[in-house]
């Protein structure tokens, strides 16, 4: 009966020691834990790339937004797992950490695919639409990059449904301008179109460009790609209304120049 007793007192004391020992192991890893998120995973540099539209510093902000933020574990979890509130003008953002880097993120931009805009009175907003002509983004904010269109008649829209213009051959040779001039990378801040007529004007700093109709539309962008560095610095009309294959004469007028609004 003794020994039973000293035997359980000592399996009470062999638990209790092996009790203290388990707690003493979870206090010593959440301490290495805190170290390592405290010491380790803290950001000291964020990688944006895939972004146009916004800086560096405005994605890096975004991203680090919450009290939290200084921790890049804390950070790549977060979007990891969680759907953080969406950007304007952003489908989607995607941040990694590389374990050899464990300070740094990396934070991939997928912008959405914007042409240019038409101002909805209606909604006192605008439309900015892709190369498809859906409306992917209504918004008050206007990006310097992005051409404005005017001239074409809109009275709503609907968000991810086609722009609703009542002449479909405008907004077919409108995304077509529009497409040559992303692909040539040729600068528009504004774009008018003469519904009745269907001439397309491009306003590129301080010249204005005649494109005239949808005529030979791809050849008149691709000369215009060449032209356009020869003018900097200079106001004035560029005709590109009437080129064709046979007459091949473009005409700049510096002394007349349409102003954009």
């Amino acid at each position: 009966m003794i020994k039973e007793q000293r035997r359980e007192i000592l399996r009470k004391k062999k638990r209790k020691r092996n009790m203290l020992i388990l707690f003493a192991l979870i206090i010593l890893l959440v301490g290495i834990g805190v170290v390592l998120v405290t010491q380790v995973f803290t950001v000291k540099k964020v990688n944006v790339v895939g972004n146009e539209l916004y800086t560096d510093e405005q994605i890096e902000e975004i991203v680090l937004s919450d009290e939290y933020s200084w921790s890049t574990l804390y950070v790549y979890l977060k979007y990891r797992f969680l759907r953080p509130e969406k950007l304007p003008f952003v489908d989607a953002m995607e941040v990694s950490l590389a374990p050899s880097k464990p300070h740094e993120l990396t934070v991939e931009v997928y912008e959405k695919g914007i042409l240019g805009y038409l101002y909805i009175s209606s909604i006192d907003q605008n439309a900015y639409f892709d190369k498809d002509g859906f409306v992917v983004e209504t918004s008050q904010e206007v990006i310097g990059d992005v051409p404005k269109i005017e001239g074409l008649s809109c009275d709503s829209v609907i968000l991810y449904e086609k722009l609703p213009l009542a002449n479909d051959t405008a907004l077919k040779n409108l995304l077509s301008l529009t497409q040559l001039l992303q692909k040539y990378e040729i600068p528009a801040k504004q774009i008018k179109y003469e519904e009745l007529s269907g001439a397309m004007t491009v306003y590129s700093g301080k010249i204005t460009i005649l494109v005239g109709n949808a005529d030979n539309l791809a050849q008149k962008i691709l000369r215009l790609q060449y032209i356009l560095p020869q003018l900097e610095g200079k106001k004035g009309t560029l005709h590109l209304e009437n080129w064709t294959s046979e007459t091949t004469d473009i005409i700049f007028d510096p002394k007349k120049s349409k102003n954009s609004k």
